[in-house]
């Protein structure tokens, strides 16, 4: 059913790093001998439903992805490397600018997303084809409380409507399109790419994902990053869930 569609999957790797505190492109430390980068390149490479990815990367360390990651450990699905923008909106857009002509559905995903499972991918794929737009999340943990400009509680939103929004979002190409020439139009900045989708008035589907799809942002994500790699397995057993 899948293969019916040309499905293309953007990863936004032009950040700036700046929690991360890292001399270096968050993207490009190394998890498990591996760069975070090429961990998450990795699983859209091995999907049998994808059938390209485009790489989002500041302009200075194109050639280096190039090299150092594409190249390197053989990504067969990369058919481009293009320059980001000055903010992750700008950047993206310029993903959805070098799409294949054919590209039917387009997955955006963040690069430093290495922990994304195969089954997650492909339910997003399934709700686009099911509801035009999704976005991979999870509910929330915690009690979110929303406060005022002095840091006083405003009011306490129901937990059980509360989800954490992750990605890969996924969604037809031209919805995506439009959200974002919409948003031009309009001066929008959206936090997400669901949220330029949904100012041109399409609902977004909420699909379950994974706790450990965790984005890599500060020194402690790869404390935990880390942790995951080396014993995940173990803990699971210990835990009786294995």
């Amino acid at each position: 059913m899948y293969n019916d569609y040309f499905v293309s999957v953007i990863v936004a790797a032009a950040g700036m790093s700046n929690r991360m505190g890292s001399k270096i492109n968050k993207q490009f430390i190394a998890i498990d001998n591996k760069p975070i980068l090429a961990h998450t390149l990795e699983k859209f490479d091995k999907c049998k439903y994808i059938d390209e990815i485009i790489v989002v990367s500041k302009e200075e360390e194109v050639e280096y992805c190039r090299k150092e990651i594409v190249k390197k450990y053989g990504f067969r699905k990369v058919t481009n490397i293009v320059r980001g923008g000055k903010e992750r909106q700008d950047s993206i857009y310029n993903g959805i600018m070098a799409l294949n002509e054919k590209a039917d559905i387009v997955l955006t995903h963040d690069g430093a997303r290495p922990f994304v499972r195969m089954e997650s991918i492909e339910a997003g794929i399934k709700g686009v084809l099911d509801y035009g737009a999704c976005v991979i999340g999870v509910p929330v943990k915690d009690t979110i409380k929303a406060i005022d400009a002095k840091n006083v509680v405003h009011h306490t939103p129901k937990r059980d409507l509360l989800w954490a929004a992750q990605t890969p979002q996924c969604f037809w190409t031209r919805l995506l399109k439009e959200g974002y020439e919409h948003a031009m139009e309009e001066g929008i900045v959206g936090t997400d790419d669901s949220t330029l989708v949904e100012r041109i008035g399409h609902p977004i589907k909420m699909i379950m994902g994974s706790f450990d799809n965790i984005k890599i942002t500060t020194p402690e994500d790869l404390i935990i990053a880390d942790s995951f790699i080396k014993d995940r397995d173990d803990i699971l057993s210990r835990s009786g869930i294995l």
